[in-house]
């Protein structure tokens, strides 16, 4: 069964926002659950963002611009999980 152009097409220009969201909601949750162990479970975080990333661009199966989404959606994790970091630190 193919996949329709435009489908692949859109998710090729959404898939670092969802890296970036999901990077989100696990550090929110990281926060409300376990804010003492926030040191040890954001790079567990980073490493979940990462394998996301790898499986949501194999999954479109494109190489062009490969390089700049996987790019795109690990800096964008690495910027949420520094604030966040930053957000904690200052909680305490």
């Amino acid at each position: 069964m193919a996949v329709p152009e435009d489908v692949i097409t859109r998710w090729q220009s959404v898939s670092p926002y969802v890296v970036w969201a999901g990077t989100l909601a696990t550090a929110v949750v990281i926060g409300l659950v376990a804010r003492d162990l926030y040191l040890v479970l954001l790079p567990i975080a980073f490493a979940l963002a990462v394998i996301v990333t790898f499986i949501l661009q194999l999954g479109i199966q494109r190489k062009e611009g490969f390089v700049q989404r996987v790019m795109l959606s690990v800096a964008g994790a690495v910027v949420v999980l520094a604030v966040a970091t930053g957000v904690f630190a200052l909680l305490g």
